[in-house]
């Protein structure tokens, strides 16, 4: 009662008593018999469970209210309805990951068993004409192909034994992938011996499908003839493009219609050695962001010999590209060698291939897939490495992933609207991804300079509001975050163009795959820059650049100057004595340069002699 008088005052206890009295007077109105002519009393007998609902309200609002004496359990919480995980713990068996087609058994004494070099000593006039008319419609060997089996092995697993022993967990599971491979006028065998190859060594419950996408071809036996061929092979189908439009519109093509989680594009000319797919697929479970390529290795052009993996000290590389916008390799970084703690790691790349990749189908749709206004083929991996690293993805190499690509030295294919669709796909990725970095570019071609000019290089709207959309990243922050070894040249260098010796007419010229150490020559001038570009610096440097970062050097006295490797190479070093150069003497000067922010037009330097000076006065001449 205590308790009661602390937290309630006589007025609360009043109301209750009020209500009680009404209570007892209406339920006894009710049970007896009280008069009808009183309409007011009548109305609260009709209206009496309103009333009762009322007063049991008013009641429970003081119970609620009550301060709570005793402590009750703690009310069982409903949990948050959670989604099923169907997939199961661990670890893939290797049964789980049988491969969709069992190798038939192989003799190993049959020409290119095991991934060994054809070898044939005595050629017959028939024999030799079928090796030159392959070469010459395929650029490799064609009769050394067509003598391989279409299943040959490859030999034993020869990776390191991390990448053998490495197991794939069963969550998330690993996504199924369609295969697309782009051919036209392929040999039948290399084509044929690509999909054998696939189906032999990837998981069927992995392997989705396999897209062949003709791109057009003309030969009889890729056409009815193959369409037959692959039907008993049941996940194999081809498409078709009715007119030649070139890579990348096949592959857009293999896209749309591929069912697979992961899209995986391969060359026509290709062999996958063990265990390739589970790494690539793996490493996209872990990020959908990640675009994967496998460690390529070479299968040579004349024999076929497959260049097998090494189980130690393996030296990678990995994608680069030059001012040229040319695709190259490179070794990887010492802080890329530490970041690795074995080969299961994959390796960063600034820029890939793109012949042999596996990237997610959604993330390849939400990145923007190909530039479809690029034309056949060419620029289109650089342009994609651009965007995959500016726009929040990464390019990576999967060392336990290893595919034997044939190399060739030259495209045995035509071009239908010429080569210089090349340049038009690379003004294109330029003028949309490198901002103010693309002048660098234009001054190294100028046909690219040319088409910048009248801007014939189709409408980049659509990518630059992809850009926009994707909230992609500048071309400086690619170079100092993705590529900080990549040396840039200067935005705007003292003079560049051509070295003119007006009396003969001919330019100074780096000769034919000049690299460095070859002596240079005089040459008729052709006005387009590549091998007769030079650039003096604001360092003082004659730089030869459109590839690799190459400089006139001085003997230190009487003789010809090198061309060699430059010395300076940003922070941290300097250029040394026998490559900086000055103007001693110069006929007709410099012509004005324009410097219109939209492009500065190339021009030609017009050069009778150029002196080295060092302390000790002593000169060394070039004069051209």
């Amino acid at each position: 009662m205590r308790l009661l008088r602390r937290h309630y005052g006589p007025l609360k206890l009043a109301m209750v008593g009020v209500v009680f009295v009404i209570f007892v007077f209406i339920m006894h109105k009710d049970v007896g018999s009280g008069s009808k002519d009183d309409p007011w009393l009548k109305n609260i007998v009709e209206r009496k469970d309103q009333v009762l609902d009322m007063m049991m309200g008013a009641v429970n609002n003081i119970r609620d209210s009550m301060p709570k004496l005793q402590i009750n359990a703690p009310m069982q919480q409903e949990e948050p309805e959670q989604k099923v995980n169907s997939c199961l713990p661990g670890y893939y068996t290797p049964a789980e990951l049988k491969s969709f087609m069992e190798r038939p058994p192989q003799d190993p004494n049959s020409p290119g068993a095991d991934g060994k070099a054809f070898k044939k000593d005595k050629w017959t006039p028939e024999e030799t004409k079928r090796k030159d008319d392959g070469f010459t419609k395929h650029c490799f060997n064609a009769y050394a192909s067509d003598q391989i089996s279409l299943h040959r092995s490859l030999g034993p697993d020869s990776r390191p034994p991390e990448c053998i022993e490495q197991k794939f967990k069963r969550c998330p599971p690993l996504p199924t992938t369609s295969v697309i491979i782009v051919f036209h006028n392929e040999a039948w065998s290399t084509l044929l011996r690509t999909v054998y190859s696939v189906l032999h060594t990837s998981p069927a419950i992995l392997l989705k499908e396999v897209i062949l996408v003709d791109d057009a071809s003309v030969d009889d036996y890729l056409k009815e003839e193959l369409d037959n061929y692959v039907k008993s092979l049941q996940i194999v189908r081809v498409v078709r493009q009715p007119e030649r439009k070139g890579l990348i519109t096949a592959r857009l093509l293999g896209a749309s219609v591929a069912t697979g989680e992961v899209l995986t594009f391969l060359d026509a000319h290709c062999e996958c050695f063990h265990g390739w797919l589970e790494p690539l697929l793996s490493r996209i479970a872990e990020d959908h962001t990640a675009v994967v390529s496998p460690d390529i290795t070479t299968i040579d052009l004349n024999s076929f010999e497959f260049s097998k993996p090494v189980q130690y000290g393996k030296h990678h590389s990995r994608g680069n590209f030059d001012w040229s916008l040319t695709f190259g390799w490179e070794a990887i970084p010492a802080h890329e060698k530490e970041r690795r703690k074995d080969e299961t790691y994959p390796i960063k790349s600034p820029t890939f291939a793109g012949g042999l990749f596996s990237i997610s189908k959604a993330y390849f749709e939400h990145i923007g897939s190909y530039d479809d206004q690029m034309e056949i083929w060419g620029g289109e991996n650089v342009e994609m490495s651009f965007r995959v690293w500016q726009c929040g993805g990464q390019l990576e190499i999967i060392p336990c992933s290893v595919v034997g690509h044939v190399f060739r030295t030259k495209s045995p294919h035509t071009f239908p609207k010429g080569t210089q669709v090349i340049t038009r796909n690379q003004v294109r990725l330029a003028e949309v991804w490198m901002d103010n970095y693309k002048e660098i570019y234009y001054r190294r071609n100028q046909q690219a300079a040319k088409m910048v000019r009248e801007r014939n290089y189709g409408d980049i709207s659509p990518r630059l509001k992809l850009k926009e959309d994707l909230k992609c990243k500048n071309f400086s922050w690619y170079l100092q975050n993705i590529y900080p070894e990549m040396f840039i040249p200067d935005l705007s260098p003292t003079y560049y163009g051509a070295i003119k010796n007006e009396g003969s007419q001919s330019c100074l010229d780096v000769g034919e795959s000049n690299h460095g150490g070859k002596p240079l020559i005089m040459y008729p001038c052709h006005g387009m820059g590549g091998n007769q570009y030079f650039e003096y610096s604001t360092q003082k440097e004659l730089r030869h650049n459109i590839g690799k970062q190459l400089c006139l050097i001085s003997k230190y006295g009487p003789g010809q100057v090198e061309l060699k490797e430059c010395q300076y190479k940003g922070k941290g070093t300097s250029v040394p004595g026998n490559e900086e150069w000055e103007f001693t003497k110069v006929q007709y000067g410099f012509p004005k340069i324009s410097n219109s922010p939209f492009l500065k037009m190339i021009q030609k330097i017009h050069i009778i002699k150029i002196t080295f000076h060092k302390k000790k006065k002593i000169n060394s001449n070039l004069a051209i």
